[in-house]
This record gives C-alpha cells, structure tokens and sequence, in this order.
C-alpha cells in the first residue's frame, strides 16, 4: 500500500520544519492583527464555481468533485478565498463592529494536475484575506504580511512582481483590446485560448502553451487601459510599498486565476539557484466582486495564498537551516519493580509541570536504557532504584555534563525547571 499519486506523507523529521515555520507565520500574523479562521475540507461545488470562475482551469480541469448519498454536488478546496468568503457571508462577519475583518488560515487544497516537485495533488497553503476595506494600504499591509513571512524566516532571493488589473470599466476597456487584438490569431492559438477569447481574454496572458507566440509581444496592456481612479488607486499602492522600503518590479502581464480580480495583483517569486523552474511562492490580489459572487453584500477583499510545501523548497535552495530543538528534557530509568511502579506518578507530575520527558517500554536492561536516553538526546536522566525509593531521593544525571546529583523526590520537579530555565539550583 502506498500514498495516492500527488500525495506525501510529512514524516516527524519533517514535521518538525513545518511547525517551526507556520508558527512563525502564526506570530507575524498576530503582529498585523489577523485572526484565524477554518473552514470546511470541502464546500457545495457551486461555492467554487461562482467563487473562483468557470473560466479557470481550476474549474474546468482540476476539481475532485463528487456526489453525496444525497445527491449534492460537492467538492475538495482546491484554493481557499473563496470558502473564507463564503464563511464570512453566512456568518455575517459585515456586520462586526470592527472592520475590515483580517483572517489568516493553514489548509490543505485538491487539485488534480500532474504531480511534479512543489506542485502535488494535496498541497498545503498558507493564506490571508482582508474583507471590508477598499483602502490602498490595505493592499500594501498583505503584501508586506507576505514578503514579511520569507524575510524572517531568512529568504533573500525574492522578486516582488505587482500590477493593476484595474476596476470594472478599465477591465472592460482592455477586455475588448485582448479581443481585438487576439481574434485574427483565434486559429492559432490553442484549445485553451479559443475558449478564454471568448471567456476571460485576460487569462491568454497567463497561458503556458502559447507563451512563445507573436501576438504576445504586442498584446494590449492593462496599464493603458487604466481609468484615472484606476491609476491613482495603482500609485498609493506603489507609494506605501516604497515608504516600506519593499522593492517591487511592475509586470503588465501580471494576471490572476479567478475571474473577479481586479485592481492590485501580486506574485512572489525566488530567485534562488537550483530552486526549478516554477519560481512562484506566493500570489495574491484584490477582489472587489467576489463576496457579492457569493450573495453577500458589495464588500471589497483582498488575499493571498502561499505553498508551505514551496516555502521549504526554497528554504533549502538557499541553504537555510530551521531550527529544530528535539531534545528531549528528561529520560527515567527505572530499575525493578518498584521503581517502574513508582516512575508512573513522577513522570506524570514532570508532565504536569512542563517538563517533556519519556521512559522505557521495552523492559530493557539499565544500559539500554542509558542508549536510549543518548538517542533521545535527553538533557537529564532520572534514575529510580530500589535504594533511591527506600530513601525518596532521584539521581539526576546532567547528560553534558556529567554531573549527577541525588535529588529529594519532593524537589525534583523544582530542581529541573531551575536548570531547564538556566537556573544553577543546588537543591
């Protein structure tokens, strides 16, 4: 038996990377004040339909959708705006007292495509949304959250890309430029594209088959096609980012997968030796439409998604070491009956008390024991004898060290606190 294609498992070794990153991302965001939210594995399939757009492929292509016993359609997250929108819709979080309403959330997507390195059937996202406010420096903060979460975890080969996609009339303008601009070409370009002409002309940009045609050099950019308004909502944009000290490249060709983006678009990328060809970490964007898309009321969002599985790649492109302390506090060695007896109630109190710490459970031999307390990398060993029970003491090996001290039974969970928080106690 083995993991489904475009699956893995995350084994302790790894486990451990994973916390230790996604209680950094836990710490910024509670630095920026968001608060987070989560939502079902799996929604009625119409929640991505409208919420991420029949024109993508992540629609038309990708989904795991299936059919309940009850006849309902349903399908497996494969993004995660649009379930927090439609959470915040049914919850009515447009009426809390305090906005805009900042989440953040950890969640595994579906999405059916070729399994490659970074890029998995079940893959793992962090992200962000911000709903309730239209505010430029909104866009600013969820771009500094993100660039935040790889600078401080050591990352320096980044690229920030950002563009406008403009509001509803710009939009419609370069709309109707794509159209004209790609029809005489409709018969050379592939499946793909002959449907977005029609679609969503917008995602012929994005296209990888037909990147390398003609007709992309020249194609119409957006960034002509902005509206005053548009425009000026584009520089505050830049303008927060520059007071920040964030560097950023303007892309005109910046697009977004779902159909209701508009205005501020952003991807980061690594720049890093050896990272692959796909260099996307993280990609975002405003999307003034979607909580209306979902029968909510007209309330602007912005968001972003970031692969946590590609945040470790890139981590390990640059050579970065996550700080893994796995060293276990305390190992009992128990030694007869007695002692095996009485190390069930200390090793609960240890436990009680916030100290980590394991025993043998394989009635092994005192030496072994000791092994086992050495592959642990445990920083103490508690011994328990016969003669240590009769006289209530411990004898407590400080495994650097070597020292070893005989303890008062009563003392000992004082004793190891003192040292595991610096503390030189000589009890």
């Amino acid at each position: 038996m083995k993991a489904p294609r475009g699956t893995v498992d995350i084994l302790p070794e790894e486990a451990v990377k994973w916390q230790f990153v996604e209680n950094k991302m836990k710490d910024i965001c509670n630095r920026y004040h968001f608060y987070e939210i989560r939502t079902p594995l799996f929604e009625h399939t119409e929640v991505f339909q409208r919420g991420v757009g029949d024109s993508t492929d992540i629609v038309q292509k990708e989904m795991y959708t299936f059919e309940d016993r009850g006849g309902r359609s349903l399908t497996l997250r494969p993004e995660g705006t649009a379930s927090v929108v439609r959470s915040f819709v049914e919850h009515k979080m447009h009426g809390n007292p305090s906005q805009p309403v900042k989440l953040y959330y950890f969640a595994p997507m579906f999405r059916y495509e070729r399994p490659q390195k970074g890029r998995m059937r079940q893959l793992n996202q962090f992200g962000v949304e911000v709903l309730g406010s239209s505010d430029p420096a909104v866009d600013a903060e969820v771009i500094d959250l993100a660039m935040s979460v790889y600078q401080e975890l050591g990352l320096r080969s980044l690229k920030l890309i950002i563009n406008s996609l403009g509001d509803n009339e710009s939009r419609e303008s370069h709309r109707q430029a794509l159209v004209d601009h790609f029809s005489p070409y409709k018969d050379e370009l592939c499946n793909d594209c002959r449907t977005r002409l029609e679609q969503n002309p917008l995602r012929i940009l994005d296209c990888k088959t037909d990147r390398e045609h003609p007709a992309m050099e020249n194609a119409p950019s957006i960034l002509d096609h902005l509206n005053t308004y548009s425009q000026s909502y584009f520089e505050q944009v830049k303008n927060y980012l520059t007071l920040m000290g964030i560097d950023f490249e303007v892309d005109a060709n910046l697009v977004r997968g779902l159909d209701y983006y508009n205005h501020t678009a952003f991807e980061i990328m690594s720049e890093a030796e050896g990272f692959g060809a796909i260099t996307t970490l993280a990609g975002g964007g405003r999307y003034n439409g979607l909580t209306e898309e979902l029968g909510g009321p007209q309330t602007p969002g912005i968001g972003f998604g970031m692969g946590i599985e590609r945040l470790l790649m890139a981590l390990e492109a640059e050579n970065i070491e996550i700080p893994a302390d796995d060293d276990l506090d305390c190992f009992l060695v128990a030694v007869g009956d007695e002692a095996d007896q009485a190390s069930v109630k200390l090793i609960h109190d240890l436990r009680m008390n916030g100290i980590q710490v394991d025993r043998d459970y394989q009635g092994r031999k005192m030496k072994a024991q000791f092994k086992a307390a050495d592959r642990y990398r445990a920083k103490f060993v508690l011994i328990l004898g016969e003669s240590e029970i009769q006289k209530q003491l411990v004898n407590v090996k400080e495994m650097q060290t070597g020292d070893q001290k005989q303890i008062p039974l009563e003392q000992v969970i004082t004793y190891i606190q003192g040292k595991l928080s610096g503390g030189n106690s000589n009890e």
